[in-house]
């Protein structure tokens, strides 16, 4: 069960714009992800949700989307997101959140996997814009946007081919991801 949330936990970038995410199943998502593990226990990572129409737009015109698809601007009118959950550092506890944030992001998005939505964790942004936009205060540092909703595609995960490890598109819009065998990530069992 696990394997296959895992395996079904992919980075969707085109949703059903219209299906709207409630507020709670949100709050469960970010309470996993506050169940997880954080190094030396600091808790230090913080979330704004954004759930309206008119910032979800705002937030959307601030963010770029899948580098590797250099023809494709991100999803189109219809296809965008349906929330976002806005991942913070609360400085005044610690500068340091260690490898919190990874943890942090893979619960939540397994929760909303499980759920039969999706999302996608985006790193570049424009951040003063989108900390004016929300309000964010300089207490905390924003260390990721990631993009909630019911995922409008379809990824296949795929062996990859010499080396090449970009991700792309065929003609039908499904996503392709390649991934390294097992037998090369294994350096050795003593």
């Amino acid at each position: 069960m696990l394997k296959e949330l895992v395996k079904r936990n992919r980075s969707y970038r085109r949703f059903f714009e219209e299906e709207k995410i409630s507020l709670y199943l949100i709050r469960e998502w970010i309470d996993l992800a506050r169940l997880g593990a954080s190094g030396r226990n600091g808790q230090t990572l913080k979330y704004q949700i954004v759930l309206s129409e008119d910032k979800c737009e705002e937030v959307f015109s601030n963010l770029a989307w899948a580098g590797y698809l250099s023809d494709w601007n991100g999803p189109i009118e219809g296809e965008r997101p349906a929330a976002y959950v806005i991942m913070l550092n609360d400085e005044k506890l610690s500068r340091n959140y260690f490898c919190d944030d990874g943890i942090a992001v893979q619960n939540l998005l397994l929760g909303a996997v499980e759920d039969e939505f999706g999302g996608c964790i985006l790193r570049a942004f424009k951040e003063k814009e989108i900390r004016e936009i929300l309000k964010i205060s300089k207490d905390y540092s924003i260390i990721q946007v990631v993009a909630l909703g019911k995922p409008k595609e379809e990824i296949v995960i795929e062996e990859m081919k010499n080396e090449d490890i970009k991700y792309w598109r065929d003609e039908n819009g499904v996503h392709y991801v390649p991934k390294r065998k097992l037998d090369d990530l294994i350096v050795g069992c003593l």
